[in-house]
């Protein structure tokens, strides 16, 4: 999907709903959209703030500025990637709030891993299991695992109206790329339908506008990853192939810009069929399980 027009309301508070505003990140790109979203929910007497983005010191400023005198209970992070977890440092020395939620990342081998680079600096005060929960002064946050996109990704549910702070795991421009080793194919799908199965009012993503047909756009995600993985099927069942040669008949009509994020959820899918065996593969190619 191609950017809106500028301008983009960068730096800016908007009011979505009575306990929710939105910051806006200046990190627009084709993989963060107009840039990433930070939540502030609560109100003056106590709030959280949901994926602090990144440590620019334009966005901080304008967090500084949008959280004025109000009490900061919480910074919590959906995941670790550095478009969201970075200013979480900085804004916790600000307010002496503690940094929650989602557990660091472990790098194995000290290696960045292939998906967008995580944030090794990452240290949270408390790490968040399936179901716990933080609260403040007329609202409660619930932790939700739904790992894929990372390992280690979190949703928050706003118990009292019903929205689901959704960080990169459902987004409201774009398919979330699933980028292994780290990124899981088998445990996206299992996590969208863990969603499906919810009964959420709106989505607030970390990128894009806000999903107000939430079970709707879930079902449409589950469908398309299930569209992907006959199309590899379909394609390999031709010939045995590379992703690199699978991405330009998958793709069509995406950038080319686009094929290398492209390619890492194509493994994905790959890797999630070998498991399954369905596909088998010798060095790049990879083929039909006969």
């Amino acid at each position: 999907m191609a950017l809106p027009p500028q301008p983009w309301p960068t730096g800016a508070v908007d009011e979505l709903e009575p306990l929710v505003r939105r910051v806006l990140a200046p990190n627009a790109s084709p993989f963060t959209y107009t840039g990433t979203q930070t939540y502030l929910v609560g109100s003056a007497e106590g709030l959280a703030v949901i994926d602090p983005g990144p440590a620019e010191p334009e966005h901080l400023q304008a967090l500084e500025r949008a959280i004025g005198d109000a009490r900061v209970l919480a910074i919590a992070c959906t995941h670790t990637h550095r478009d969201h977890s970075p200013a979480a440092a900085p804004l916790a020395a600000l307010t002496d709030a503690p940094i929650v939620g989602c557990a660091p990342l472990a790098i194995e081998g000290g290696e960045l891993r292939a998906d967008a680079p995580f944030d090794q600096s990452y240290a949270p005060d408390r790490v968040l299991a399936d179901g716990e929960q933080i609260a403040g002064p007329g609202w409660t946050l619930t932790a939700l695992a739904t790992p894929g996109h990372t390992s280690n990704h979190l949703c928050f549910a706003l118990e009292e109206t019903g929205a689901l702070f959704t960080g990169d795991h459902v987004m409201g421009w774009s398919t979330t790329v699933v980028a292994p080793p780290d990124g899981d194919m088998a445990d996206y799908i299992a996590s969208l339908e863990r969603l499906h199965a919810r009964n959420d009012r709106v989505y607030y993503p970390a990128h894009g506008p806000a999903v107000h047909k939430p079970r709707q756009l879930v079902r449409g995600m589950i469908g398309h990853r299930r569209l992907r993985e006959r199309q590899v099927l379909r394609l390999l069942a031709e010939t045995p192939q590379t992703v690199l040669e699978l991405v330009p008949q998958m793709y069509k009509g995406v950038s080319e810009r686009l094929w290398g994020a492209a390619g890492l959820s194509v493994t994905a899918h790959l890797l999630d069929l070998e498991r399954r065996r369905r596909v088998v593969r010798s060095g790049d190619l990879w083929t039909i399980r006969t």
